[in-house]
């Protein structure tokens, strides 16, 4: 004999409906906008548990903030997965979201509906990555990426609120990059060989990105105004293809006003090295192939061991070293901006930093001015004071 399923008892209400099993637990349910009949996830141990269930649910409605229980049922690793590639973002940019995904993102959380991606959650995926790598400036940025993934998902009406809500987790904390002086420069160059001389003094006073180098013509350079045109980039991605395309922005097309001091090695390296034609890259190995940021790194390193240069101190450092040396000799952050190819302040601002031989120069300029002012103060007492006797004498 079959057995008798459990009696319900029903309760009518304005909004929704609230029932009540044998066993004494309630349950609740109402019609979603589309007419569809929704169930409570879970059951209830009093009927005003139900109610006020289905009060919250009516609430949701009545200010347009319901969504759909079933929205969020879809896979984190599926999602984030499409919205890279939906990215309207560069290649190496494209390389690294790929990256933070395989290795730190899809492993831990892959498996997931987006709605299931609560706080603690990504409190405990945070804590274990940086407990795993010790590589906070890694976590940082997926944590990033994957707050905007997030953020995404909750505009797309999948979830309801962004689960990430670290303060300052993604916030990377580097330390001060080293900034190398005239002459270190000067030996860079110089160990670097003839050919490559050029790129070095162009990262450092140009100042230029290895990617904006790595696409420069000779139709580009104007030898008699001493400038350059950065129109386009080819970065080089991981797996060797050279990637020729935009800018890393709007601002990175720019036209770089050298110093004359680069005259010379400018029109020589034109001369000897540059390919034929308007169209002929600046910079080419040896054997004629356009530049390579793996052949060209290992020349790098062995001229940075023969200056005596530390490991840390990259290629890139060489432009940061360049605008520090520019805002020493009074560019604004708006010039700096301009000369980088910056399209924020913030950005900018990196080289705006004040280290302490600057500080000797603000507080020597201080010292000058207040010993200025006093001497002028002194003077004009005297001044003053003379004239007073003089009118007392007559």
């Amino acid at each position: 004999m079959a057995a008798k399923r459990p009696k319900k008892t029903k309760t009518k209400r304005r909004f929704g409906a609230v029932r009540q099993y044998r066993s004494g637990y309630w349950t609740a349910s109402y019609l979603d906008p589309a007419g569809e009949r929704r169930r409570a996830p879970e059951t209830f141990e009093t009927k005003t548990a139900a109610e006020v269930w289905l009060s919250q649910v009516e609430a949701d409605m009545t200010r347009g903030d319901w969504r759909d229980p079933d929205a969020g049922a879809v896979n984190f690793e599926e999602y984030a997965t499409k919205w890279v590639a939906e990215r309207g973002v560069g290649l190496l940019t494209r390389e690294l979201y790929q990256r933070l995904l395989r290795l730190h993102l899809v492993p831990f959380l892959g498996n997931w509906d987006l709605d299931q991606l609560t706080p603690p959650r990504i409190r405990e995926w945070r804590a274990h990555r940086l407990e795993a790598t010790n590589a906070p400036t890694t976590v940082a940025k997926s944590y990033r990426l994957l707050k905007a993934i997030l953020e995404t998902a909750a505009d797309d009406e999948l979830i309801r609120r962004n689960p990430c809500r670290i303060r300052g987790a993604g916030k990377e904390v580097a330390p001060e990059r080293e900034i190398a002086t005239v002459e270190q420069v000067d030996a860079l160059a110089e160990a670097i060989g003839i050919r490559w001389r050029l790129m070095v003094y162009l990262g450092a006073y140009g100042p230029m990105r290895p990617e904006e180098q790595a696409e420069l013509r000779r139709k580009d350079v104007d030898l008699d105004a001493m400038t350059i045109r950065v129109r386009k980039a080819a970065p080089e991605l991981n797996t060797g293809k050279r990637a020729e395309g935009p800018t890393k922005s709007e601002a990175g097309k720019r036209i770089v006003v050298l110093p004359e001091f680069l005259r010379e090695d400018l029109r020589r390296h034109v001369a000897w090295y540059a390919e034929k034609g308007p169209e002929g890259l600046l910079f080419v190995g040896e054997k004629g192939a356009p530049f390579r940021r793996t052949t060209f790194g290992r020349q790098w390193a062995k001229a940075r061991v023969k200056v005596g240069m530390p490991k840390s101190f990259r290629f890139y450092d060489l432009r940061h070293t360049g605008h520090t040396l520019s805002t020493r000799s009074g560019a604004t952050l708006k010039d700096t901006m301009v000369r980088a190819g910056q399209s924020s302040e913030k950005a900018a601002l990196i080289y705006q930093h004040s280290d302490h031989e600057r500080q000797k120069e603000v507080a020597g300029g201080l010292d000058g001015m207040v010993r200025a002012a006093r001497q002028k103060a002194v003077e004009q007492a005297a001044q003053e004071s003379s004239g007073a006797q003089v009118v007392r004498d007559s």
